[in-house]
């Protein structure tokens, strides 16, 4: 048994996030046949990410402020501290601060059997996409 070492917070790239975003690995795999990863991912109002999937689905806790997700059919919900949102695996979506509060989220998932195709980058959403109409609880549920 083992304390990990404190890694450095890295600021995620402009190329999957728009706005600042700021992330700190709290697990990793150390072994071969290890997938998962966690993280502490805070996000300034308004932040967010591109649009993405995840070969084994992703689960987020949100932990402080008002998150936001996104589907490709236009839903949007609104996840608050407490609350944990599960995407399945090879959905797109996005997750975001809402505009006027940060937001941080543990952010939990686990590598792909291609690591390259664990989270899957694509474009960026649009400021109509982010700003859709928030789906009322509940509705959103599959």
């Amino acid at each position: 048994m083992d304390i990990e070492p404190s890694r450095p917070t890295t600021k995620n790239p402009p190329a999957q996030f728009a706005g600042d975003v700021w992330l700190d690995v709290v697990a990793a795999p150390h072994e071969p046949d290890q997938r998962m990863t966690v993280a502490i991912v805070r996000f300034a109002p308004g932040a967010r990410t591109a649009w993405h999937s995840h070969a084994r689905g992703q689960y987020l806790r949100v932990t402080q402020g008002v998150a936001r997700f996104g589907r490709r059919d236009g839903t949007v919900i609104e996840a608050h501290a407490g609350q944990t949102v599960y995407t399945p695996p090879g959905e797109d979506h996005w997750h975001a601060a809402s505009p006027d509060s940060y937001m941080e989220h543990i952010a939990m998932l686990e590598a792909g059997d291609d690591p390259a195709r664990t989270t899957v980058w694509k474009e960026h959403i649009t400021d109509d996409e982010y700003s859709g109409p928030v789906a009322a609880p509940g509705t959103a549920d599959r």
